[in-house]
């Protein structure tokens, strides 16, 4: 059964009539389809109403849906020759970041990304996707192997934030997302970055400099999640919402700021309604990037990621 987020509650309750109904017609035999009719048709209605007016908060909800299709999900839709690589050659395996060498539209890419679990179990087991520092140092291996071999890299980034647990820190997590930001920078190699559901905080960062940054249309990505600020603003998580109407978190916000480059459409109702729509949609804003990307001198792209970044902030007339 799908999981409901709590604004769709009236869709749902107006839903379970239309089922009831149902029932009815078939146990009575009695025809009242033309009543079924008139409630799928409010049913939709109201459906365009919610989707079409969301508040910053509500597609924070989206984000956070956990049927939403996970980076080994678009690794596995739009790659062929999958190799997944393990561990930073340091202390361990993370299972928070995937990464690995695949083929993409025919050429050799790299590719790597925050994963989510599917279930209690598999969440576990990947920390909810919150990454350790092994898991960034672990990209950043695969990122300079990248670099040798001159493959274009493909990051996925859907992640809450960094674990900011006390081993993790320990471990040089604050250090370990500042070098990836670093390295990242001066990679000289395309770079694709694509934010597929939460971007939140540091976590976020340390796979998210790009020459193209594309962003799905229900994500989020701050630098900090909404409960956090409103722990810090107002010391009460409980006013996470609060916060997000004002923290300009969205991909159209974050649009217009030029800190992302592309808004990905998502199917109506969220891509965990149709995973197939949505893997071909970010399989064809991909392999867009990297022909335009692929068309520039590899030893220049540092200078034009270096401006790209130093853009951002940059306040004119006009701008709000």
């Amino acid at each position: 059964m799908a999981v409901e987020l709590p604004f769709e509650k009236p869709l749902v309750e107006l839903r379970s009539k239309i089922e009831e109904l149902k029932t009815f017609t078939e146990e009575k035999g009695i025809d009242v389809s033309s009543e079924v009719a008139e409630l799928e048709r409010k049913a939709q209605e109201l459906m365009e109403t919610i989707y079409k007016n969301l508040t910053p908060w509500q597609k924070v909800q989206i984000a956070r849906h956990p049927e939403r299709p996970t980076t080994l999900d678009y690794i596995q839709g739009i790659c062929d020759d999958f190799v997944e690589l393990h561990g930073d050659r340091s202390f361990r395996d993370d299972p928070a970041v995937v990464g690995g060498i695949a083929r993409f539209d025919g050429y050799p890419i790299t590719v790597v990304g925050t994963q989510k679990g599917k279930g209690t179990k598999d969440n576990l087991y990947r920390n909810f996707g919150m990454a350790h520092p092994e898991g960034y140092r672990k990209a950043l291996r695969l990122m300079k192997q990248a670099e040798k071999f001159r493959r274009p890299l493909l990051c996925f980034v859907d992640t809450a934030g960094a674990y900011p647990g006390l081993g993790a820190e320990e471990r040089g997590q604050g250090e370990a997302i500042a070098r990836n930001i670093i390295e990242m920078a001066a990679l000289r190699i395309p770079i694709v970055v694509v934010v597929t559901g939460e971007g939140g905080s540091g976590g976020a960062l340390g796979l998210g400099v790009g020459d193209r940054v594309l962003m799905l249309e229900h994500a989020w990505y701050s630098v900090i999640a909404p409960e956090s600020a409103a722990t810090i603003l107002w010391k009460d998580p409980a006013l996470g919402q609060k916060a997000a109407d004002v923290m300009r978190i969205t991909a159209e916000d974050l649009h217009r700021f030029g800190i992302i480059d592309e808004i990905l459409a998502e199917p109506f109702g969220g891509a965990q309604r149709n995973h197939a729509q949505m893997i071909a949609t970010v399989k064809e804003a991909v392999a867009r990037s990297f022909r335009d990307l692929m068309a520039i001198d590899y030893g220049a792209l540092p200078d034009r990621r270096f401006d790209k970044y130093r853009r951002i902030g940059v306040y004119g007339e006009g701008m709000q």
